[in-house]
């Protein structure tokens, strides 16, 4: 398995300066040599006479394949050096560099990315049809791993991350009817967490850190909305209820203890039970109540 190492690079200004130097000064002795040496002697030019010639052409050809060598780096990037086939590592310090003009030097970036995954269809763990998506915030880490251990790195991220997304949805239940269990709709802070371990376990051998991972879309299928926004509109009423019902009986409650502590009137079990009904039915009907007026005594 490739594992990023740092590559073996000079200084691009030195370089350049030794190259333009070189390029001019060979360049200059050719054109010396040429008009000094071999055009007095064109006629009787021997391989002796030519040879300079050639080591001087040869040292030129050299200097001008050496600004080919020349690589800039920007910032959070990187550039993986393959010399012949193999990985000879990585430069990752922004710049003006000079590396091997054979190598090739590949482009990477190591910022930080994100993307949101397509809407996916699937059944959550209690079989109801949900759509859901989520984003996914990434960077590479390890460039040797990202280019040549899988085929293209950022594919390999959205599929793995799809899948990831996918098998955490079939696990979970859209929303939570019992205590103590995770649910998509209710726990979003705990699936964030659940989901952006599996997509970067899946992701390890890519050299790709997940730095977050959150769902951004999260409803139920067309075909069951319906039905599922009634369940919840029942839910909703039922606790609403429920919470009413609980505050009555305790104003209830607290009318009957100041009643007979400030002794305003006294009420045989009779009447409590009939105060406790009109008190009630005032305080949970959806609707004003009409008040009757007694004109009679109590017990009439």
């Amino acid at each position: 398995m490739n594992k990023e190492r740092s590559a073996r690079s000079l200084p691009g200004i030195p370089v350049v300066i030794v190259l333009i130097a070189a390029t001019t000064l060979t360049t200059l002795a050719i054109i010396w040599y040429c008009v000094a040496v071999i055009v007095p002697v064109i006629e009787d030019v021997d391989l002796a006479t030519i040879l300079p010639l050639i080591v001087l052409l040869l040292v030129l050809t050299a200097a001008i394949a050496g600004f080919f060598g020349l690589t800039p780096v920007h910032p959070n990037e990187a550039r993986a050096l393959v010399l012949f086939g193999r990985y000879n590592g990585t430069i990752r310090a922004q710049g003006f560099h000079w590396v091997n003009p054979f190598s090739l030097r590949r482009r990477i970036s190591v910022r930080v990315r994100n993307f949101e995954t397509s809407k996916l269809k699937v059944n959550d763990s209690t079989g109801n049809p949900i759509e859901i998506a989520a984003i996914v915030v990434w960077k590479v880490t390890d460039t040797a791993e990202a280019l040549f251990e899988v085929d293209d790195y950022e594919n390999f991220v959205q599929v793995q991350a799809e899948s990831a997304l996918r098998n955490l949805a079939t696990t979970h239940p859209y929303d939570s009817h019992t205590d103590g269990a995770v649910a998509l709709r209710s726990n979003p802070l705990e699936i964030a967490d659940e989901l952006r371990g599996e997509i970067q376990d899946r992701l390890e051998q890519a050299g790709v850190q997940v730095i977050e991972a959150r769902i951004s879309h999260l409803a139920y299928a067309p075909e069951i909305a319906n039905a599922m926004l009634r369940r919840q509109q029942a839910n909703a009423v039922i606790a609403a209820r429920s919470r009413i019902v609980e505050g009555a009986v305790g104003m209830v409650e607290m009318a009957l203890e100041q009643l007979s502590a400030k002794q305003v009137v006294e009420l045989d079990e009779e009447r409590k039970a009939q105060m406790v009904s009109n008190l009630l039915v005032v305080l949970c009907s959806e609707h004003e109540t009409q008040p009757v007026v007694n004109t009679g005594t109590l017990y009439a």
